[in-house]
């Protein structure tokens, strides 16, 4: 065992905000566990592991210990080989107060293979509520989603399979699982999604101090410490998409200074409360003319977060409705809308007409500021090229569509 102890200071954290703490791993280790003791109340430090073959796990400041072994791991690290020497306890001083942090880093190392906590039971798989009256298009079918959630893997509360039931209870096709700077959720996706039946996105939310972003796609672990160009690049190599998470959300306000400006950017996150406040549709079309809007519930537990598909993204899909790819291709193409929920009114792209559900006398929002009333539970449109918007007579933001 050993055990480091110190005191961070604001200095510290001005002259870097990520440390790391060494730990030897002698050849035969079989588990490392370390803990981490600071005074919650007083400040934030995140946590994380490096091994010396790379990336091991981050829980941020949700967790205060980890284990790792070859067989499992603590959800948000990934388990596998202990490979001997030296190993880092990642600490980002995330808040520290003026007069610094006390804080005690333990590292214990076993010869014995540690023993896993029980697996929680999976919940039984809900009734699906009736599906929208929404048609497809050109045999391409629009399917119902959240592109932003969490589970016990980084900060959530819920397992992957909980998260899974939940998301069929709200009617919803498909679910980006997202967890906070770690990739250890991935391999358990499609065991759930076949058990749930609902198509499970592999996903990383890169966060940093200056912004988050969400990667989908199978592509590894994207490094949060590297700059954010080189999270797009590494994203799009290995067949990725990446978008700017809640541009405008208060301490995670996008800041992150980027030469190339993703598509994609969650134009509509569930912190945006008052939707006749435009600044989120000002900032994403200040972003690029062409962006492409989605959503994200940012779920991260019942009864404190909005639930999952609060807003809900519609993406039009190609091929199989149950390949994630079918709904990654979705999103690199730009066929998407967002709605408030999964069965709200909606606002969705038939070629070079606009489809207005369940939306009479709301108004449709042209991109030159052009604005036509809708007509009926089913009111077609003409569609320009752009961001078009449904709003109620308050100027509300009802529904969104490019």
């Amino acid at each position: 065992m050993v055990t480091h102890r110190g005191r961070w200071t604001l200095r510290d954290r001005a002259e870097d905000v990520l440390r790391a703490v060494p730990v030897t791993v002698a050849p035969g280790t079989a588990a490392l566990t370390v803990r981490l003791d600071y005074l919650r109340d007083a400040g934030v430090l995140d946590l994380g592991c490096v091994g010396p073959a790379g990336f091991r796990g981050w829980s941020g400041g949700a967790r205060d210990g980890y284990t790792i072994t070859a067989d499992w791991a603590t959800p948000g690290y990934l388990p596998g080989e202990l490979e001997p020497g030296e190993w880092q306890v990642l600490l980002r001083l995330h808040r520290v107060p003026p007069e610094g942090l006390d804080f005690e880093v333990t590292a214990t190392t076993s010869s014995t293979p540690a023993t896993p906590p029980p697996a929680p039971d999976a919940p039984p798989r809900p009734e699906r509520p009736p599906r929208p009256a929404v048609p497809d298009v050109d045999g391409r079918r629009w399917l119902a989603g959240d592109l932003h959630t969490h589970t016990v893997h980084s900060d959530g509360a819920q397992t992957i399979d909980e998260l899974a039931a939940l998301a069929v209870s709200r009617g919803l096709d498909f679910l980006a699982v997202t967890d906070h700077n770690t990739v250890s959720h991935h391999p358990w996706l499609p065991g759930s999604a076949r058990r749930y039946g609902i198509t499970l996105v592999p996903g990383q939310e890169v966060t940093t101090d200056r912004g988050h972003a969400n990667v989908f796609g199978p592509v590894g672990w994207i490094d949060f410490r590297r700059p954010a160009d080189e999270w797009l690049g590494a994203a799009e190599r290995a067949g990725g998409l990446l978008s700017i998470n809640h541009p405008l959300g208060g301490d995670c306000a996008w800041r992150q200074p980027v030469t190339v400006r993703t598509p994609l950017v969650e134009v509509w996150h569930s912190g945006w409360w008052d939707r006749s406040w435009g600044a989120p549709l000002a900032w994403a079309q200040a972003w690029r003319p062409d962006v492409v809007p989605v959503g994200g519930s940012d779920f991260h537990r019942p009864g404190a977060d909005a639930l999952p598909g609060a807003p809900t993204t519609w993406v039009l899909v190609d091929g199989d409705p149950t390949d994630d790819g079918a709904v990654r291709h979705g999103l690199a193409a730009g066929r998407t809308a967002v709605s408030a929920g999964p069965d709200a009114p909606l606002l969705l792209r038939l070629g070079d007409e606009l489809l207005a559900l369940d939306a009479d006398g709301a108004l449709l929002g042209y991109p030159d500021g052009r604005h036509r009333v809708v007509r009926g539970d089913r009111c077609l449109l003409p569609a320009a090229d752009g961001l078009h918007v449904l709003e109620s007579h308050r100027m509300e933001v009802i529904a969104l569509c490019r």
